[in-house]
């Protein structure tokens, strides 16, 4: 939510970006464990909102990755042309996964 307003920031987004931070400092020692295995699947499931954002009436799509059980990647991103119908929002959101 933060990386959309990235380019004219306000106080209260940089108040949230500097409390991700410090989370993310706090959680250094984390990680995440694949266990070896030998499905090498990818799989892709995506979705598109077609509830539109308040602030400019777009629609976000998101994507996320796995290589067989395990995510490996993901995606989010709002449009960036407004969509007349779910088909064709649904028809972006498959090609931005192909890509």
């Amino acid at each position: 939510m933060v990386a959309q307003f990235q380019a004219s920031p306000k106080e209260t987004h940089v108040t949230a970006v500097k409390w991700i931070f410090r989370y993310l400092k706090g959680t250094m020692d984390s990680g995440i464990w694949y266990p070896q295995g030998k499905d090498f699947t990818l799989t892709t499931f995506s979705n598109a909102y077609w509830a539109r954002c308040v602030d400019d009436k777009k629609r976000t799509s998101g994507s996320a990755f796995y290589l067989g059980n395990n995510l490996v990647g993901w995606h989010s991103k709002k449009q960036e042309s407004v969509s007349l119908s779910i088909v064709k929002v649904e028809y972006i959101v498959v090609t931005s996964c192909c890509t």
